[in-house]
């Protein structure tokens, strides 16, 4: 029996495929599209049995040739640019071939367990797994809104798993093949490295500079959160998967300038200090977000907490600290 990842080379996916390695689980399918080669990098220290592309996958897949033959998936592929403006081609990419793998899963009763996103709230202040709170900015936000409104209504005939994951802003390991979709606090190490000094976003929306929030959460705790479920296959449901804790760019800012800073063998200093001596400093914030950004995001936790998952989830100041470690290895 196999285990598929799809987006299996993306960030997220490549973090699942390696977090089943150490647990023994190696009959992995990988699928993703290697249009952008360099993220083959992502898989070189992971053990699969066969890589398909999406496309040849999904023909397979329909036509029969996995049927009986799979345990579980993880549906991790999608366009996940916010800055898209082809409509038909996230919908296509992002709703359409997700509808065709569900409904694969519910008939062959395997376990499916998908991405949703924090973009599915877009212009919300409160971030609740319920329709009254659901605004999406964007199109890839629709794309992943609708997706769930499908997976809703085929929930109560289901008699396998489906859970979707609404991510907040993830990050850690294997991103960089996101170019500048990969997190803030990927952008912030190499900033530091390479001019010893991170830029952030002046006040809007009523914040102070650099001081809008987010729900920053470290991938080892989404892969934690993933494999919980997949262990539990009795829990289906839309589920957020965030730390529920709020934090301000600035701290994941000082949080990255102390970590680097460290490395270095010096001390870590306040933000006031950080700003006096340049290495944080604040830009005008760009037109084209306007409108389009959500300034401050906190996952309501209550959901996936009544599921039964109870281990913590790291701050920003503990995820960023390996974060670094690893870039400074790996980059």
């Amino acid at each position: 029996m196999y285990t598929i990842v799809t987006g299996a080379a993306g960030f997220i996916g490549s973090n699942l495929v390696k977090a089943l390695n150490e647990r023994g689980v190696n009959r992995i399918i990988a699928v993703d599209n290697l249009t952008r080669a360099d993220k083959f990098r992502n898989l070189v220290d992971c053990e699969i049995v066969d890589y398909l592309d999406k496309k040849e996958f999904i023909e397979r897949l329909l036509a029969g040739q996995f049927d009986g033959r799979v345990d579980a998936v993880f549906h991790e592929g999608a366009c996940s640019d916010t800055m898209e403006s082809d409509g038909r081609y996230m919908m296509e990419n992002n709703f359409r071939y997700s509808i065709s793998m569900l409904d694969w899963c519910i008939d062959q009763r395997v376990q499916f367990l998908y991405a949703s996103s924090a973009a599915t709230y877009g212009g919300s202040s409160e971030f609740r797994e319920e329709r009254a709170f659901e605004a999406p900015l964007n199109v890839y936000g629709y794309s992943k809104f609708l997706f769930d409104q499908i997976v809703r209504q085929r929930l109560p005939e289901a008699a396998s798993q489906i859970v979707g994951f609404r991510y907040f802003n993830v990050y850690g390991p294997r991103e960089s093949h996101k170019g500048r979709m990969a997190s803030v606090a990927f952008h912030h190490y190499n900033q530091f490295r390479s001019a010893y000094k991170v830029k952030l976003f002046e006040g809007c929306d009523g914040y102070a500079n650099g001081a809008q929030k987010r729900d920053f959460v470290y991938v080892g705790d989404v892969s934690k959160v993933n494999l919980f479920f997949l262990d539990h296959p009795e829990k289906s449901g839309i589920f957020n998967l965030g730390t529920g804790r709020a934090q301000s760019f600035n701290e994941l800012a000082v949080a990255n300038v102390n970590s680097c800073r460290a490395l270095a063998g010096e001390p870590n200093q306040s933000l006031e200090e950080l700003l006096q001596q340049g290495f944080i400093e604040y830009i005008p914030f760009p037109d084209a977000l306007r409108g389009k950004y959500q300034s401050f995001t906190q996952a309501d936790l209550a959901k996936l907490r009544q599921a039964g998952y109870d281990a913590p989830f790291a701050s920003v100041e503990e995820g960023v600290a390996h974060y670094v470690e690893w870039l400074n290895k790996h980059v």
